[in-house]
């Protein structure tokens, strides 16, 4: 089954609306904080400059970038209008950011007229990211940087033991909602084949312990068995049920790799 966020708008609102929060939920958990806050640090906001976020999604990452370049300006791109109309709602405290609808392999952007371009977990939702990242690179100034942060979805879990139903869940989550789970893997020899040089590569573990942030891996997989009939309604609610279970006795344990690349044009 095709990954839905290819086309995030045929997913529909419900969808929309799930992980729009599901994404804000993550982005507040700490070690993700540290993990944006850890590469906005190693860029420029110049005066004048434009920073660039590609599959903005709802702007869980984009209100972080906004804050840190303010006052320089932002422009967020997403193909989905749906997850654009969210991420318009959720960020009018900043005044720095517009968001529109476009996808990153036609960015309506002037050759070399962006400081910093950011792709947060992007790639691993493509088929082939070499479009997107030819793209970034004809809107990049010579001396501009490109950031890629992905998440190693093939290192993904939600196991407690051996044969884990939650973690079948997490596999089943790879499966239909990820295009790429090795992505990582293939980031740095990716950037460097379209011209860039690496400059900072990064890899960080994250674990969900107790909250709901991993909730939507046996939420929307389970809703998708029980459409498809593979499973009944006292499955469906039981998986749901285990996870907070686990979240509120402390026993849960996710496991989500994350990497970031910084690269300039070499």
């Amino acid at each position: 089954m095709a990954d839905p966020f290819q086309d995030v708008d045929a997913a529909g609102e419900e969808f929309i609306a799930a992980f729009a929060d599901s994404m804000d939920a993550r982005q507040s958990d700490p070690k993700m904080e540290s993990i944006v806050a850890s590469y906005l640090s190693k860029l420029k906001f110049a005066e004048g400059s434009l920073t660039v976020e590609v599959g903005a999604g709802a702007g869980a990452v984009t209100r972080r970038i906004a804050a840190k370049a303010e006052p320089e300006q932002v422009m967020a791109f997403e193909p989905s209008s749906g997850f654009v109309r969210e991420a318009r709602e959720r960020a009018k405290q900043h005044t720095n950011v517009t968001f529109e609808v476009a996808d990153g392999t036609a960015l309506p952007l002037d050759d070399h007229s962006v400081c910093n371009l950011i792709m947060h977990t992007v790639l691993t939702h493509v088929v082939d990211p070499v479009p997107l990242l030819q793209e970034a690179r004809r809107v990049l100034k010579s001396d501009g940087c490109l950031v890629v942060c992905d998440a190693d979805f093939s290192k993904a879990s939600l196991s407690n033991s051996a044969n884990d139903p939650l973690d079948a869940c997490a596999r089943a989550f790879v499966n239909e909602f990820v295009t790429d789970p090795h992505i990582v893997a293939k980031m740095r020899s990716l950037m460097t084949a379209t011209d860039f040089e690496v400059t900072d590569f990064d890899v960080q573990s994250r674990t969900v312990a107790d909250n709901e942030q991993m909730l939507p891996w046996v939420e929307e997989t389970a809703k998708r068995m029980l459409e498809r009939g593979e499973i009944g309604e006292e499955l469906f609610c039981g998986l749901v049920a285990e996870y907070k279970r686990r979240a509120a006795a402390g026993t849960l344990y996710g496991h989500q790799v994350f990497a970031t690349a910084i690269a300039k044009l070499s």
